[in-house]
């Protein structure tokens, strides 16, 4: 950089040299003359301008500087936030302790998961936390400098969850020497309580084939072994063989018609429908049924009712409310079917038989669920028939409801959503 004295000393010489060149301009060519002017302009102007260009430089480092000393205070002040903010929309529980076992750090859902603690878990020990042994000896193995996953941890709060925790040690910088252990919680309620359903399922499926193929199995060996030409037996057991699989066949049937409607395997497609001939139609394919029983089934529905459903669905769920109300009826009793409804159109299916105890009510729908379970496999029902009528009515929008009292009957009410004004449901 050139000083202040260093300027003054060259314009000072080059001031005497345009005076000494334009007082004695005889005796030099001309040419020298304005090369020696241009030269000295040249040099003014560069110093000037050279000094306007250092200037703006050091304003935009400075600038720079500035703006990057802001932004790293800016982030510095948010990264805590940033971080606290991450940890506690977690939906696992994350709690941190010291060799000490005392927590250290938490996010929301790890204090959610003591319920017995009102106030921060933090700098307490984990023995005021919990007196769970998983949940011990898991942190102490990990502090001890032990790795451990799978353990299942299970809460009685306000309900029952269930936790896979992973623990792992939290070492030093060296990598050697464990200062604590960091623990992360797994909510697998759902996933466990699916497995229970499937494992269920599995369960009720064996057992229902089983029971059947067990019978055809035996009667099979006994026309084998010589029956079959016992002309007093041999027809009845054919008719039994002929009688199970066929329930093996309708079993199978409604499996495969549930699983692909939870699937969401199955369209709906609503429209109007006049409501009357529908349910004649339905009768009309239990009055076999229903004259075994002596049982009367009357068609309460109005000519003049229609309603918004797919036609193909709505039989299938009135035969099977209807089947059913006609199967757990009493001998002689009857069984009404009727339309009514204020803002959703409802069809009722009421029949006068033994009634349903209340405790039974809740679970009515639940696949392979029986009040009676010898009483409906007699009269050849899978257990599936409810589970597909409160699919099929959720598809349509709607529900399925029952009420009953014992001694008296039972109601079953499908609603559906009415169609509007203009044709809209």
């Amino acid at each position: 950089m050139i000083s202040t004295r260093s300027l003054f000393v060259i314009f000072g010489v080059g001031l005497a040299l345009t005076l000494a060149l334009t007082i004695f301009p005889f005796g030099l060519p001309i040419w020298f003359t304005v090369s020696a002017l241009t030269l000295f302009i040249g040099l003014i102007a560069g110093l000037i301008i050279g000094k306007h260009i250092r200037r703006a430089v050091r304003n935009d480092t400075v600038a720079t500087q500035s703006d990057a000393a802001s932004s790293k205070a800016s982030k510095i002040d948010f990264s805590p936030l940033l971080l606290d903010a991450t940890l506690n929309e977690m939906r696992e529980g994350l709690l941190v302790i010291d060799h000490e076992m005392r927590v250290i750090a938490s996010n929301r859902t790890a204090h959610d998961l003591f319920s017995n603690v009102d106030d921060s878990i933090n700098s307490r020990r984990l023995t005021e936390l919990t007196r769970n042994p998983a949940i011990y000896d898991a942190f102490l193995d990990g502090v001890r400098g032990t790795e451990r996953a799978g353990v299942k941890v299970e809460t009685h709060g306000r309900e029952r969850r269930v936790f896979d925790l992973r623990v792992v040690p939290f070492r030093a910088a060296n990598g050697r020497e464990a200062h604590g252990a960091v623990g992360v919680f797994f909510d697998v309620t759902r996933l466990e309580r699916l497995e229970i359903v499937r494992q269920e399922f599995l369960s009720n499926v064996s057992h229902e084939l089983r029971t059947p193929l067990t019978s055809i199995i035996a009667l099979a060996e006994t026309l084998e072994a010589g029956a079959l030409d016992d002309r007093e037996h041999n027809r009845r057991f054919l008719s039994i063989i002929q009688k199970n699989a066929a329930r093996m066949h309708r079993l199978i049937d409604d499996i495969l018609e549930l699983s692909a409607i939870e699937a969401g395997n199955v369209q709906v497609r609503p429209e109007i429908i006049a409501l009357r001939p529908l349910v004649e139609d339905v009768v009309g394919s239990l009055s076999a049924a229903a004259a075994a029983r002596t049982v009367m089934v009357q068609n309460l529905v109005t000519r003049e009712a229609e309603i918004l459903a797919d036609p193909h669905r709505l039989v299938q769920m009135l035969t099977n409310l209807i089947d059913n109300a006609i199967k757990f009826n009493r001998d002689g009793g009857t069984v009404s079917i009727s339309y009514g409804g204020n803002s959703r159109d409802q069809i009722q299916v009421e029949d006068t038989g033994e009634g349903i105890p209340s405790h039974h009510l809740d679970r009515l729908f639940e696949r392979f669920y029986r009040v009676d379970r010898a009483r409906s496999r007699e009269l050849g029902g899978t257990g599936l028939g409810l589970a597909i009528v409160k699919h099929l009515a959720k598809a349509h929008g709607g529900e399925v409801t029952v009420e009953s009292r014992y001694g008296e009957g039972t109601r079953f009410t499908i609603e559906l959503p009415r169609r509007s004004s203009d044709g809209s449901n």
